[in-house]
């Protein structure tokens, strides 16, 4: 796969931003729908090519799956501490 760069990708910047301001886990739905991206999964792939520590949880609710994801550091900051 070849992975957007942080430094030119508005996209990415988008999702990083708002991972950011989370502050905690945010769901698949609400990071497509605050950072209007599309294929979330892929998104957080390239920011973790990008060197992104960012941990995904899967909750299954009346059989349904959901995703939740957590930025844990970023190459630009310093770890996330609680």
């Amino acid at each position: 796969m070849h992975h957007g760069r942080l430094a030119t990708s508005p996209r990415l910047r988008r999702a990083l931003r708002v991972l950011r301001e989370a502050d905690g886990e945010i769901s698949t739905w609400e990071l497509a729908h605050e950072a209007r991206i599309c294929a979330v999964n892929s998104v957080v792939a390239e920011l973790r090519e990008n060197g992104c520590q960012i941990s995904c949880r899967q909750v299954v609710e009346d059989g349904q799956r959901r995703f939740f994801y957590t930025l844990l550091r970023c190459p630009d900051e310093t770890p996330k501490t609680d």
